[in-house]
């Protein structure tokens, strides 16, 4: 789950809606500077179906110690330090699930996924919010997902419907950057981050050369982008989000009634050059 504070309240996105919303940016993305992915279909699969596993955790939302609703949300933008308030075993199993539900159907998605799912372990955890006993869990985890993402390469290596050029390390990796950055774009988005951020990585240009994408906040869910990565120059995206009323919860049963009842409501995304 993600959340953005309102004033009365919490709107609350599942995760993969958010997905779907970087789907959206992903499907937009590329004009005559900005190199669009191929192969396409897979790629935008990949991108808009990242979190599908999360569906069934999001459907039953829970709270903090605080009695928040334990979500994303804009404290942890550049991070990933709330371990202490999650069960590791069950987190970790959602990701997996994560993975394996694209990937034993389409292994290019998948490995997009996967890779996204390491690099958010390593490269973005703080480990010291995990307690010392349960690192051992994470670790196992990472070197498993190391290996299966060298099953899925094999598989990527004697796949026919895929050219030279995009089973090659190199643009997988251009495609895993694009994930993230989607990803990143949906998730200041959802939440209304109000500072100046970027889309992690460089992002590859048609000339061969890469581009780091800043993020301007404009107004709440309006950003501007530079260099600007689309073709047309002001787009708007839509996303579904369900309003919940109070800043806290005296259980996790209550804040699950709330969103089961509340009605879902589109949200807007305006991105401008």
């Amino acid at each position: 789950m993600l959340r953005m504070e309102s004033e009365t309240g919490w709107w609350l996105i599942t995760h993969p809606d958010h997905a779907c919303l970087a789907g959206a940016f992903a499907a937009a993305w590329g004009n005559e500077r900005f190199r669009r992915p191929e192969p396409r279909a897979r790629v935008l699969h990949g991108i808009a179906s990242h979190d599908d596993g999360w569906k069934a955790r999001d459907a039953h939302p829970s709270i903090t110690r605080e009695g928040k609703p334990s979500a994303f949300s804009v404290e942890l933008v550049g991070k990933y330090s709330a371990f202490e308030e999650i069960d590791l075993a069950d987190y970790l199993a959602v990701r997996e699930r994560a993975v394996r539900l694209i990937a034993e159907a389409d292994p290019y998605a998948g490995l997009l996924i996967a890779k996204h799912t390491y690099n958010l372990l390593t490269a973005h955890a703080d480990r010291s919010t995990i307690a010392p006993a349960q690192l051992p869990l994470l670790d196992t985890f990472l070197t498993e997902q190391l290996a299966y993402q060298q099953q899925l390469l094999a598989r990527i290596a004697v796949d026919a419907s895929l050219s030279e050029i995009e089973r090659d390390a190199h643009t997988i990796e251009e495609h895993f950057r694009l994930l993230q950055a989607c990803d990143n774009l949906s998730l200041l988005s959802c939440v209304a981050y109000s500072a100046p951020a970027h889309l992690l990585h460089p992002l590859p240009l048609y000339d061969g050369t890469t581009a780091e994408v800043k993020v301007i906040p404009v107004a709440p869910r309006h950003f501007q982008l530079d260099p600007w990565p689309f073709d047309a120059l002001e787009l708007t995206f839509h996303f579904p989000a369900r309003h919940v009323r109070g800043t806290r919860f005296e259980s996790s049963a209550q804040l699950e009634a709330a969103f089961a009842a509340a009605t879902e409501v589109e949200l807007d995304v305006l991105l401008t050059a």
